[in-house]
């Protein structure tokens, strides 16, 4: 990346976003050997103003940020970085250090733990229960939700609706998965529908 650094006084702000539920996690700042390191071991790395010294965010808590994407902006002087987090990001322990009051894209996460779920089952899993009555019971379940949501919209409090749509998106999620397809793949295809 042809980053200038010269241009803010050798430090360049570095927005941090999570790479599945497109969460802003945190602001930091890079130097040029900052950023080096980060793309040498691809854990973000930032230069702490406060401490005067490179920073590896999670070096104390463990809570490393996993680099998977690096964007730079169109003036050359702001990266966006998408990480996989190894916990809380906030030094305050929660989630991230905006207070959005929850997790707008809750549903990627849930995405990402039903993925978990195919890679390293656990007993008791209802993901992987249902998993184990194979595809036909999945799809099966899918419908079912599909018609109870439709009832709940049609003769029932808004709660049941709520709920029976929660249900639905979730056998989606489990059915989309083991298909071996996502919620990206959908969303690609429904934008270039749009166009």
């Amino acid at each position: 990346m042809n980053i200038d650094f010269d241009k803010t006084d050798g430090l360049i702000p570095v927005v941090i976003q999570d790479t599945q539920t497109l969460e802003v996690l945190m602001l930091g700042y890079m130097n040029r050997e900052a950023y080096d390191k980060t793309v040498q071991e691809n854990i973000v790395t930032f230069y702490s103003r406060s401490k005067q010294r490179l920073w590896t965010k999670g070096e104390t808590s463990q809570n490393y940020l996993h680099v998977q994407e690096m964007h730079i902006d169109c003036d050359n002087d702001t990266l966006l970085i998408k990480v996989k987090a190894d916990g809380p990001t906030c030094h305050t322990g929660s989630r991230s250090c905006f207070k959005t009051g929850y997790n707008q894209n809750f549903i990627l996460e849930l995405e990402r733990i039903v993925n978990d779920r195919y890679v390293n089952p656990q007993e008791g899993s209802y993901i992987n229960k249902l998993r184990g009555k194979g595809l036909n019971k999945i799809a099966q379940k899918v419908g079912e939700e599909g018609v109870e949501t439709v009832i709940a919209a049609l003769a029932e409090t808004e709660t049941d609706l709520i709920n029976e749509a929660s249900d639905l998106v979730f056998h989606l999620l489990v059915l989309l998965r083991e298909k071996g397809l996502t919620l990206d793949t959908i969303a690609k295809n429904l934008e270039g529908r749009h166009k």
